[in-house]
């Protein structure tokens, strides 16, 4: 069996994996803010698990990693800093764990559902936060940054903010007082688009992907902005930088559990 944690800025996902990659169970609590406490939280719902033997451990993190050492040096939507997620899930499951960032695992799981038609995948998860990776050949692309919407910073407002900072989940809800679920307006979706293709545009310019694909808690509503953002897309397009297909993910928001199956049964044996 492989367990994997998912922690988000608002809830932590367990899913626990078959040696054939099948999800045998799974729960979610929601994110405490202090570290401490999310420890407490972790062992409690581990606890209500069936299983408590595994083969390996696959912690996805928001944010930057000290991956050499397993240590959250910092997130992007809880206020921890440099906290050893390695040596703390280690004590608490007695299973050798892997510390990577979501956004990574995300892409890693969904590129490989397409790997037979698109070789190089630009994932990108909007949730809470805005996270983005690149998986090239079912491979993650380690040159790509873990910083996400954090990291790209435009001029808004007559200042210069975080793409995160105006695009995200978020930034939505801060904005309208509606969840994305619960938004259905086209004129809306139509602003949050345009908020979208501001760094989706820097991504395709710059990484050049065979196709985006969306995920995350914002991107699980792609049917409700996937064609306004293709229309949004096409208005920066140039011959030398096409827009790429875009798709929502096949698991928006289970995507990242599995990409910890995938990357823990590549590093602790393969699945039967």
């Amino acid at each position: 069996m492989y367990l994997a944690i998912d922690i988000g800025g608002s809830k932590t996902l367990l899913g626990v994996f078959t040696d054939k990659g099948n999800l045998k169970e799974s729960l979610r609590f929601a994110t405490p803010k202090q570290y401490d406490d999310f420890l407490a939280s972790l062992l409690r719902n581990l606890r209500l698990l069936k299983t408590d033997d595994f083969k390996a451990v696959c912690l996805a993190a928001p944010g930057r990693i000290d991956y050499e050492n397993g240590v959250g040096i910092r997130f992007g939507n809880l206020d921890w800093e440099n906290v050893p997620l390695k040596k703390d899930v280690e004590n608490l499951t007695h299973s050798p764990t892997i510390v990577e960032n979501d956004a990574r695992l995300a892409g890693l799981s969904e590129a490989k559902n397409i790997m037979k038609k698109y070789k190089k995948v630009l994932y990108i998860t909007i949730s809470t936060g805005i996270g983005y990776s690149l998986i090239v050949n079912g491979v993650i692309n380690q040159s790509i940054g873990t910083s996400g919407g954090r990291g790209m910073v435009f001029e808004r407002n007559g200042r210069s903010m975080p793409w995160e900072e105006f695009a995200s989940g978020k930034a939505i809800t801060k904005q309208y007082g509606l969840r994305a679920s619960d938004i259905d307006d086209p004129t809306i979706w139509k602003a949050i688009v345009r908020n979208f293709a501001v760094g989706i545009t820097e991504l395709i310019a710059t990484l050049q992907p065979e196709v985006v694909i969306f995920g995350g808690g914002v991107g699980a509503h792609f049917d409700k902005f996937g064609s306004l953002l293709q229309t949004e897309l096409k208005r920066f397009a140039t011959p030398m930088t096409p827009v790429p297909p875009l798709l929502m993910a096949k698991r928006p928001e289970e995507a990242v559990i599995y990409g910890c199956f995938e990357l823990a049964k590549d590093e602790y044996g393969h699945a039967a």
